[in-house]
């Protein structure tokens, strides 16, 4: 028995050894990312008169939220791809290859602030829910999306091209960052597109407003996909899976509104609910990553075969996790305490972290390994497919699992 103890905490520590590295980056860039996410927490947290002013205003930030992670963090893996393979240079010099990047993103954000606002009416529409009208959640979709945009596309290359410098992997930072950055603008960027809303009025001008974007969002994609083939092909590729992400976000959105009383009432919930998604989206961000730039590396091979590669990147995720879901537990009650919230009560924040966490991160490894592997056999790139879906599918889940976890938890504390 203890011979056998033994070889475990060898091989433990061997792990850790040859692993070192990648867990530190990816530590410094979850634990970044977490104080972002606190930060749109504390702002969800203290957004209860917009959402009682706008209702069905809460359906819509999750899908706002994740869809700047899937964009922007595919925008990020797909530098990150191009400076591992050389096609990219980390200099903020004109690139055809930077400059595609760029334009597809940008033309991705426009077209999917249209659909997940009409996602979040017809969800609103079809379990009855109080909301505001298809033409306000569409323009606060896409106002906060410019805004967005204007932010998060410096920020990505500023964040891929310094840490392929300083000698970091970008696979294991870049991402989460990215995330991270989208979370804590995302909000505060929906806020300032509520006033926008507000002060544009009804009536004609109003109309008119909506009418030109409109046009614009439609002239925009046609004319890109008629004139550059890879912009025609990061748009063919990203334009389905987003969709079908922007659908699961507002599945997320309408899981939360549900139990928007719940909620309110314990608003140290509400503050964990960017931290759980965002962190697991994160976790699962990096494997997908890393998977991606290991297949067009070749250094995994596109079947559904456990390499040893491939377990050390499980395992690394999961090392990560075990240190991450009752960190952010314990900065979410501390931002409560800090600011004269009631809190729920630290142990139970930690279980429902864990709990959910845990429950959700085997699932979702699995499910990225999957999605990898498939994509790549069939002839696309996971930089376009893996992150996107697997963080929304990580969204929708997370969420359902902290109001499972937290509504046991308050059966039994309460």
């Amino acid at each position: 028995m203890n011979s056998h103890n033994s070889i475990i905490l060898t091989k433990f520590y061997n792990f850790i050894k040859n692993n070192r590295s990648t867990l530190k980056q990816s530590l410094v860039a979850l634990f970044i990312c977490a104080i972002g996410d606190l930060c749109a927490g504390i702002i969800l947290g203290n957004m209860t008169y917009f959402l009682n002013a706008f209702p069905g205003l809460l359906i819509l930030i999750p899908g706002a939220i994740g869809m700047r992670g899937n964009i922007f963090g595919s925008f990020a893996s797909r530098l990150s791809t191009n400076l591992h393979i050389g096609v990219l240079d980390p200099e903020f010099k004109k690139s055809d290859v930077l400059f595609t990047n760029l334009k597809s993103s940008f033309v991705l954000t426009m077209v999917l602030s249209v659909f997940l606002a009409v996602f979040a009416k017809i969800m609103c529409l079809i379990f009855n829910l109080r909301s505001i009208d298809l033409m306000d959640f569409i323009l606060i979709s896409v106002f906060a999306g410019i805004i967005s945009n204007l932010i998060m596309l410096p920020i990505t290359m500023f964040i891929s091209f310094k840490s392929y410098k300083g000698g970091w992997d970008p696979d294991n930072v870049t991402t989460p960052l990215v995330a991270a950055f989208g979370d804590l603008f995302t909000l505060p960027a929906i806020i300032a597109s509520l006033f926008i809303l507000k002060n544009l009025g009804a009536g004609y001008f109003k109309d008119l407003v909506f009418s030109i974007l409109i046009l614009l969002i439609i002239i925009m994609f046609v004319y890109e996909v008629s004139r550059n083939k890879d912009i025609k092909r990061i748009l063919i590729e990203s334009t389905p899976t987003l969709l079908l992400c922007s659908f699961l976000g507002i599945y997320a959105g309408t899981v939360l509104d549900s139990f928007e009383s719940t909620l309110l009432t314990n608003p140290t919930i509400l503050t964990l609910v960017p931290l759980l998604s965002g962190e697991s989206g994160n976790l699962v961000s990096i494997l997908g990553a890393r998977l991606s730039s290991s297949l067009h590396s070749g250094l995994i091979e596109p079947e559904f075969k456990f390499t040893n590669t491939t377990i050390v990147n499980l395992l690394i995720i999961l090392s990560l996790a075990v240190i991450v879901y009752p960190f952010i537990a314990i900065i979410s009650d501390l931002s409560s305490v800090i600011m004269g919230i009631q809190t729920f009560g630290l142990i139970q924040l930690i279980l429902i972290s864990v709990l959910a966490g845990l429950t959700l991160i085997p699932i979702m490894m699995m499910i990225v390994f999957g999605i990898c592997i498939l994509s790549y056999k069939h002839g696309f790139d996971p930089d376009n497919i893996v992150i996107p879906i697997s963080t929304s599918i990580t969204d929708a889940f997370s969420n359902t699992l902290l109001i499972a976890y937290s509504l046991l938890i308050i059966t039994i504390f309460l």
